[in-house]
């Protein structure tokens, strides 16, 4: 029996390799390099793509509608647009009205306006929610320093005071010198 010294990948057909190439890199395109079972799998691109916003911009967009429309200028537009409204649809010619007395077209517009006001303002609260918890974490962290300084620099004082409390002062040395002076005058007058 004749020897065959080529390995068992090389026996297979070509066709199976580049099946195993296509299939590895469908693969890839599934997956898209997440092998962890922890982080969720992205799924294939569809013919549609998918819309996407930046979520940090239109939260910034949602706090300036949110801030002008806590203002008193936005009180005043909206004033001024109500008597407006009111105004030209009672005393305007009968064929210029827009909305008769109910006002049905007003009522609407004020409910649209206050169905999108809600959320933005929720949006915005939300967004100053999280930079409060921030704000407060860092407070904290700058709080547990600055407590932790506060207890070093206490201990430091207080061994500074025992230190201080071993330490001869002036009225000390003084006295001790004087006492010396004396005793030595005292010796010399013996000697004499």
């Amino acid at each position: 029996m004749p020897r065959d010294d080529r390995s068992t990948d090389d026996r297979r057909p070509r066709s199976s390799t580049t099946e195993e190439r296509r299939r590895s890199s469908d693969e890839r395109r599934l997956f898209r390099g997440t092998t962890r079972l922890d982080v969720p799998r992205e799924w294939r691109r569809t013919f549609v793509p998918r819309p996407t916003y930046d979520a940090d911009a239109f939260g910034r967009l949602s706090e300036r509608i949110a801030r002008f429309l806590g203002t008193g200028q936005f009180l005043v537009y909206m004033t001024g647009t109500i008597l407006f409204w009111v105004g030209w649809n009672i005393f305007a010619p009968q064929h210029l009205r827009f909305d008769e007395y109910p006002f049905i077209f007003l009522t609407l517009a004020l409910s649209l306006q206050a169905s999108y006001a809600a959320p933005l303002i929720l949006l915005a609260q939300n967004r100053q929610e999280a930079r409060d918890r921030v704000q407060y974490e860092r407070d904290r962290d700058v709080d547990a320093r600055t407590r932790a300084d506060m207890e070093f620099l206490a201990r430091e004082m207080a061994s500074l005071r025992m230190a201080v409390g071993e330490v001869a002062t002036r009225d000390f040395l003084r006295s001790e010198l004087r006492s010396l002076l004396a005793d030595l005058d005292t010796r010399e007058e013996d000697r004499v």
